[in-house]
């Protein structure tokens, strides 16, 4: 195995400082609100610098979206590992770790519809892979804890799938935070009505 250089080192923990950086700002304004200036300046770099690493804004905040997809494959993977643990708890576990990171500012924001980051992130092959496997792995879950008849078969797979998707951006956890409300609470009253009304009656 080749040995990185110095230079190649920091190189990459510049990449990692600028792809945080674009995560942290996506979370709290949103692709469009974002600027690529305010994240040189936040990193400590010139613009033209930060240009090397990334061709565009989008093409930025493609590698943010990437890397906190490749989060949850990680977190994914720790889950299945998880002897014992039935389809509906492995949903419930990854469920609240999205809100968990969604509430300590981690979650980039999704784009909206028709937007260039969007446009972007579906001919992004590494992303679009990287979504498919996450959405295959909780649709396996998914119909499998349907089979078991712990949730409801009257719901289409991908609709539960969708909103669990939904609890990563859900906006009902910041007005909860901003009330002055503990974390483990507004976990708990969300878990609550997301899956309770998702369950097999």
């Amino acid at each position: 195995m080749a040995k990185v250089s110095f230079k190649q080192q920091v190189l990459l923990a510049r990449e990692q400082a600028i792809i945080e950086s674009a995560a942290r700002f996506l979370a709290e304004k949103g692709f469009e609100s974002m600027t690529v200036d305010e994240v040189a300046a936040d990193v400590g770099i010139a613009k033209a610098s930060l240009y090397k690493h990334f061709a565009s804004k989008e093409a930025l905040a493609a590698a943010a979206m990437t890397r906190f997809l490749q989060r949850v494959q990680a977190e994914l993977a720790t889950i299945k590992s998880l002897v014992g643990a039935t389809p509906l708890q492995r949903l419930e576990a990854i469920t609240r770790w999205t809100m968990t990171a969604q509430l300590a500012g981690e979650v980039p924001s999704l784009p909206s519809e028709n937007s260039a980051l969007r446009t972007a992130l579906v001919g992004d092959m590494v992303y679009m892979g990287l979504l498919i496997e996450v959405s295959e792995t909780l649709g396996a879950w998914i119909t499998q804890a349907q089979a078991d008849g712990v949730l409801s078969r009257a719901v289409p797979p991908e609709v539960i799938l969708y909103t669990l998707f939904a609890r990563a951006c859900d906006p009902v956890l910041g007005v909860l935070k901003a009330g002055g409300h503990p974390t483990e609470q507004i976990l708990e009253w969300v878990m609550a009505t997301c899956f309770g009304g998702l369950l097999a009656r």
